[in-house]
């Protein structure tokens, strides 16, 4: 179903200075530089900068899980009593996202939501799941 956390993504204030930042930490040049989104590829590893991540929520960053097929993982995901917090939607590049939150009460420890990143090619298939429990 996954093949583990590879892919992480950064809500950034002001692109140009993390895209600099990141270059010189990552030791790479970006695979991606757009207006909306940078990414970097390092072995296999994915880092991107999403200028409006704080405005969609993001208070830190996010790792994605890479799944086979994302439809079939967010099924799953509710089906173990999980909530739809937003539904498969393709964010470019043969690229989904979809995203569930535990269904738990508020304040009830170890409440999480589980955001899910997938591709169309299936050897870069994604989802983020930070711990579902």
């Amino acid at each position: 179903m996954t093949e583990g956390i590879k892919t992480f993504i950064y809500p950034v204030k002001d692109l140009a200075k993390a895209r600099t930042l990141y270059s010189e930490l990552l030791g790479v040049e970006p695979y991606m530089d757009e207006a909306y989104y940078v990414g970097f590829n390092v072995e296999g590893q994915e880092v991107g900068l999403d200028p409006h991540g704080h405005s969609q929520g993001m208070t830190g960053p996010v790792g994605y899980w890479h799944v086979d097929d994302i439809k079939k993982s967010l099924k799953a995901l509710l089906d173990a009593g999980a909530e739809a917090q937003q539904e498969v939607k393709d964010v470019g590049g043969g690229k989904l996202i979809a995203s569930v939150k535990d269904s738990r009460p508020e304040g009830t420890r170890h409440r999480s939501g589980v955001p899910l990143f997938s591709s169309t090619h299936p050897t870069s298939q994604k989802v983020h799941s930070p711990r579902f429990a």
